[in-house]
């Protein structure tokens, strides 16, 4: 039995909506007559899919009373099968899903009683019950039946009194207060399991009646979410350190027979094939593969006269690919997926420098979490990315049980968060064309900035992303088509469960967007002529990352950034001037809180990365991540080295606390921050905080002796 994760999105649930009819209204006295499920999958109602089944109370007759409401009589049942006879059938429809109902704890009580009756066994399945849900987000209603919400709601009511008829309407209206639940806050299953139990006084009447708690303990389900375990091996390496290099190159024109002999010498299996001029960079887009099994395939179409024909005629193309930082999990996934066994490797601009094929794979071992990435390379819409999306608490989970490092893991977050922009830009685009608004008018490329960009996301997350597009003037012809692509794009992220950036650092919004020249005056602009309050948001620009299109301009346009700012001292003194670290230690060791808890972000975690980012920038190092700018600046002036090793293992202890606790945040419902109880830590993990917010306290002293160092 699989149970659905407390992380698991409510926009693309899956689950099984049950309602049933019985004898009476009271459950520990009542005979079940009718039980009926309907099915949810990746949050849309799959009408088609359901179970309905009458059920003869043995023994017991059906009272009038019970009749007048459901139209079901002794008669209507007299050749039904007894609850035993179809209970394995139910409990197979069911499948271990998360099972949705109104007032769903009767209906659970009535399982119960009728498993118990047939001596059968009975464990509770995870739940919801549209009843608790609908008070949440509409607490001034006079009352919560389904006519009085199919009404509010404007549903239509499918066969009401009827068990798949009320399953049918209990599923619609579900579905229309998910985006209720998200305008409050409430995304995932946990969230509204948590939120529900709020309701006290409610869940305190229905049990009393005799029914069985419309949400389940947090701790029994956390019980029962048992790890699997599997190989970390590919969330740990990229596919730079294993991918196989020079890469083999040949003409379009060159013999099937040539190939295979150039094979066959350089002791590969398979070959690329370059456009029709050879050139320095080959982009993926532009070149073709040959493989072993292509030319076996035309010497048995075709026989020996295949291998005079030119490897143009068959080759595959466009040549699937994988960036070079991109995990291996990722090319393991991709290989999966296009049921290939080579794959091209691409720098940030596309171009090809490196093969990896199923032989350089061979030794890894891949779990259930692999297919995260492609999951979300697959998905056509926002309900597809969600549920791929909703799966990261898990896998970061799996993570950290394995024994990777916040800093690893985040690094994985960051990919994917890079991966679910990239999709939402090619949903955008379609949606783009469907509206008529037709193809982008030239080359442009989508950047995530930030904690994306320097591989450093955690699961408190929120948008920063910007679009370049090589030609056009702002609020231009192409400035209007990118303006509503990264509207389209901010939505998609939005809904699936990456919140709008509240300080707007988005391509939606004019500031975030531009030509390569508009960028390039604006980085002259932010360089020569700011002030600290302008440069609030400017610095993370200097972590881009391309994620979509063309990353040749986003190379380009971070080159020159780093470029102007390289000697600027003025520039990077004013982003030192923007850090700000606040006093979080007391004397005596102790650890400054609220309500029991310290923002490790505000604490120290923003100061760090602020400031290594603008050392980064004053000394030239051109390394995203703050562990790898460190790194760099310690080599440049050759000062200060313990200091500067004591920030680093201040980040990665920050990244180790945040994590953690945000992992245990999600799976009892609380939407993830980054703010630690400060009395879960062991005694271990609190020295490594009051370590790293003591590092934390010297950046002012230490900015001023780099800021001005030869």
């Amino acid at each position: 039995m699989i149970r659905t994760n407390g992380g698991a999105s409510l926009l693309s649930l899956d689950a099984v909506v049950i309602d049933t009819e019985t004898t009476g209204l009271d459950p520990r006295k009542a005979r079940m007559i009718e039980l009926a499920g309907v099915r949810l999958s990746a949050g849309r109602l799959a009408a088609d899919v359901s179970f309905r089944q009458l059920l003869r109370p043995a023994g017991e007759t059906i009272p009038a009373e019970a009749t007048r409401i459901h139209g079901i009589d002794d008669a209507a049942v007299a050749a039904a099968p007894v609850f035993a006879d179809v209970w394995t059938s139910f409990d197979a429809f069911v499948d271990g899903s998360l099972v949705i109902g109104h007032t769903v704890g009767f209906d659970l009580a009535m399982l119960k009683r009728e498993c118990d009756l047939a001596d059968l066994p009975w464990s509770r399945p995870r739940t919801l019950d549209t009843r608790l849900l609908a008070e949440i987000v509409a607490p001034e209603l006079a009352g919560y039946t389904l006519e009085k919400l199919t009404g509010w709601l404007g549903i239509a009511a499918s066969e009401r009194h009827t068990a798949l008829g009320d399953a049918i309407t209990t599923a619609r209206l579900f579905l229309a207060l998910v985006p209720k639940l998200r305008e409050r806050g409430i995304r995932t299953v946990a969230e509204a399991e948590r939120a529900c139990r709020a309701l006290t006084a409610v869940l305190d009447d229905q049990v009393q009646s005799g029914w069985i708690e419309a949400v389940e303990a947090t701790a029994r389900v956390d019980t029962e979410q048992t790890l699997k375990r599997f190989d970390s091996y590919p969330f740990r390496h990229r596919i730079r350190g294993i991918m196989r290099t020079p890469v083999i190159f040949v003409s379009p024109d060159t013999r099937v027979g040539e190939a295979l002999v150039r094979m066959t010498d350089e002791k590969i299996s398979a070959v690329y094939v370059h456009g029709p001029q050879p050139e320095p960079e080959v982009k993926a887009a532009d070149a073709g593969i040959v493989t072993e099994r292509d030319v076996l395939r035309a010497l048995a179409r075709d026989g020996a006269p295949a291998l005079r024909q030119p490897v143009a005629e068959i080759m595959s193309r466009p040549l699937a690919a994988v960036p070079a930082d991109a995990f291996v999990y990722r090319a393991i996934g991709r290989m999966y997926r296009l049921k290939t066994r080579h794959l091209g490797v691409v720098d940030e601009k596309g171009c090809v420098i490196g093969a990896l094929s199923a032989r350089d794979l061979l030794r890894l071992r891949a779990g259930d979490a692999i297919s995260l990435g492609d999951e979300i390379d697959e998905a056509t819409d926002a309900h597809a990315l969600s549920a791929a999306w909703a799966q990261l608490p898990r896998v970061a989970q799996m993570l950290l049980a394995e024994g990777l490092s916040g800093r690893d893991i985040a690094e994985v977050i960051s990919r994917e968060l890079g991966a679910l922009s990239r999709q939402a830009a090619v949903i955008a685009e379609r949606i783009m064309r469907e509206n008529g608004r037709g193809e982008p008018p030239c080359d442009y490329a989508l950047l995530v900035l930030g904690s994306a960009g320097r591989g450093e996301s955690l699961l408190a997350m929120d948008q920063d992303n910007a679009l370049i597009f090589a030609q056009g003037e702002p609020d231009g012809e192409e400035d209007r088509w990118f303006a509503a692509l990264g509207t389209h794009v901010a939505d998609i992220l939005h809904e699936v469960g990456v919140p709008y950036c509240r300080g707007g650092v988005m391509a939606k919004n004019p500031s975030w967007r531009g030509s390569a020249a508009t960028w390039r005056d604006r980085i002259d602009k932010w360089i020569t002529r700011s002030r600290p309050a302008d440069l609030l948001s400017v610095d993370i620009f200097f972590d881009l990352r391309a994620v979509h299109g063309n990353g040749g301009l986003a190379v380009s346009v971070r080159q020159a950034a780093f470029a102007a700012a390289e000697g600027q001292v003025a520039f990077a003194k004013l982003l030192v001037e923007n850090v700000g670290v606040p006093s979080s230690l007391k004397f005596f060791g102790g650890i400054r809180t609220v309500a029991g808890r310290i923002d490790l972000k505000a604490a120290g975690l923003f100061g760090l990365i602020s400031w290594v980012r603008a050392m980064a920038i004053r000394y030239h190092v051109m390394e995203r991540s703050t562990s790898a700018r460190l790194a760099g600046v310690k080599a440049r002036v050759r000062a200060s080295e313990r200091d500067l090793d004591a920030l680093g293992e201040a980040q990665g202890a920050f990244l180790d606390l945040i994590l953690s606790q945000q992992l245990e945040d999600v799976a009892h419902g609380i939407q993830p921050s980054n703010a630690v109880a400060v009395k879960r830590l062991s005694a271990r993990d609190l020295d490594r905080l009051r370590a790293a917010l003591a590092a934390v306290s010297s950046i002012d002293e230490l900015g001023r002796d780099l800021l001005f160092k030869d």
